[in-house]
């Protein structure tokens, strides 16, 4: 394996790729929900119910559905270079492919935390997450995801790894969701960095890119030849 640490920022359309719907796909809505209802804390405080039910579906879903050629090629890449993958995605398709290292910045579907103290976060066993579960403390447990008008407790720490890297990778992402996207900011002068996504060519940056305006499960092929033959120790 080689050396060259490389950054992996996935998206919500290698997810979709394998049947996981995405709000921006459904003009704002996600299964008939308006977002600032289930994924804001003032969501959670008018309608805690509801939150944990649609949630609970959302985790249903994803436990249905499989890793794509885009995940596993994701996973692949480890053979040939050291990775990280940052992910704006709940779901644990990566994992699920074979990734090693995975950061998720928006939290994870498959865990609960505390409503009192957010050190406090516990793995979701099944699908269901009900009220009157509560953490050590006695508080009801809510998802461990991070909500609209919240912060990004892991961004300092990608924004870290991201100034390490001797290349960049994004995938299933048009670089519209902040803060997420201001990574490529971080990127070293001179280190390649790799688009795959469909509206790759419409997006606008300072950086030079190397651009595949397709989906994951084919664009992603092409973007590990372009890295392998890029980065040679």
């Amino acid at each position: 394996m080689s050396t060259n640490k490389l950054i992996v920022l996935s998206g919500a359309g290698v997810s979709a790729e394998s049947g996981i719907a995405t709000f921006r796909d459904a003009g704002g809505l996600w299964e008939g929900h308006r977002v600032e209802d289930v994924a804001s804390p003032e969501g959670w405080a008018r309608h805690p119910e509801q939150v944990l039910d649609f949630y609970n579906q959302r985790r249903k879903k994803a436990l249905e559905v499989v890793p794509n050629r885009g995940h596993h090629v994701v996973a692949e890449l480890e053979r040939d270079f050291d990775v990280t993958v940052v992910t704006q995605n709940v779901d644990d398709l990566h994992e699920r492919a074979g990734s090693t290292r995975v950061i998720h910045l928006h939290g994870s579907l498959f865990e609960s935390r505390s409503t009192l103290d957010p050190r406090l976060v516990y793995p979701i066993r099944s699908w269901e997450l009900k009220m009157g579960e509560t953490c050590a403390r006695g508080s009801q447990l809510r998802p461990n995801i991070v909500w609209f008008g919240e912060q990004v407790p892991l961004l300092e720490k990608a924004a870290h790894l991201t100034s390490q890297a001797d290349a960049f990778l994004v995938v299933g992402t048009s670089l519209q969701v902040y803060p997420a996207a201001s990574l490529i900011d971080y990127v070293p002068k001179g280190a390649p960095i790799v688009i795959v996504d469909p509206q790759a060519h419409a997006l606008r940056t300072s950086h030079s890119v190397k651009a595949f305006a397709e989906k994951a499960t084919t664009g992603m092929e092409k973007a590990r030849a372009f890295l392998r033959s890029s980065l040679r120790d």
